[in-house]
């Protein structure tokens, strides 16, 4: 089943090679939609403090009978937490709220790079981790330089950096930076909204040859670039269906052509990480 597939991480930890994206998921509605995600397959929840849904995920999670084990569940530290004494006490709040011992993957959701905190944050976390509060962490947004920065100030490599990836914004830099490091790159919004036109030529040929939907040709996609998607769906057919990528593979002509499709600036709302500023 592709939802427990493992992908592994630098720490010696390993990932679903997919997950669930719970945002914006919240209370009965987003408990039964999560719930519906773990019984199609998922093994992987994305949550963030900023969600303001992790009591949902942890509900549905208790509610699924699945082992706490055999469920990653992630979340990711706000920017109005990044002080070093404050990140510790945020981390142990999330533990609360999710209703677990330990968080699978603590990310920093932005670098937030005006207020320059991100470091006193990921000495934090490494601590969390060094404390058993916390399994393994990473980042997400995190450009080359904030990269390098946190790695030369503290000698820790993240295991994830979670980006926005999607056909209408490739991201190949940032990309191979990860690999270059060890990290694992997870894909936010992978399906990527209003970003990427459905009757793009690419996308719909590619669809047409291997009888698949357009959403699977774009899943898949990430999938042989090496990237860990976290597709969003309420549709429990939809939530099956985006799971169901092993039966198929892209050839190279077609992964370029879409992968052809990217344009700088088409992020889904203006969030470059050099200047956004998310608390």
């Amino acid at each position: 089943m592709i939802g427990t597939t493992q992908l592994a991480l630098n720490d010696g930890q390993s990932l679903p090679v997919i997950g669930f994206g719970t945002y914006p998921l919240r209370g009965r509605d987003g408990c039964r939609a999560i719930l519906s995600a773990l019984r199609a397959g998922y093994r992987l929840l994305d949550s963030a403090q900023n969600y303001d849904n992790e009591a949902t995920v942890g509900q549905a999670l208790r509610r699924s009978g699945l082992s706490r084990q055999e469920v990653v569940v992630t979340t990711k530290l706000a920017g109005r937490h990044q002080a070093r004494p404050l990140a510790r006490r945020a981390v142990v709040e999330s533990l609360w709220r999710l209703g677990v011992e330990q968080i699978d993957l603590c990310l920093i959701h932005w670098p937030n790079p005006g207020r320059d905190l991100y470091v006193e944050a990921w000495q934090a976390l490494i601590e969390a981790r060094q404390e058993g509060l916390v399994r393994s962490i990473g980042v997400s947004n995190f450009t080359a330089g904030q990269l390098d920065r946190l790695i030369e100030r503290t000698g820790v490599t993240p295991a994830v950096n979670q980006i926005e990836v999607h056909p209408g914004l490739v991201q190949d830099e940032i990309r191979a930076v990860n690999r270059r490091l060890g990290l694992v790159t997870q894909a936010w919004s992978p399906l990527g909204r209003q970003s990427v036109r459905r009757d793009s030529p690419p996308l719909l040929a590619a669809a047409q040859r291997h009888g698949v939907s357009l959403e699977q040709v774009i899943l898949r996609w990430h999938l042989q670039l090496g990237c860990l998607p976290l597709p969003r769906s309420s549709d429990p057919e939809r939530q099956r269906v985006n799971l169901d990528l092993f039966g198929f593979e892209l050839s190279p002509a077609e992964l370029e052509a879409i992968s052809a499709l990217g344009r700088p600036g088409r992020r889904i709302f203006g969030s470059d990480p050099e200047t956004h500023e998310e608390l």
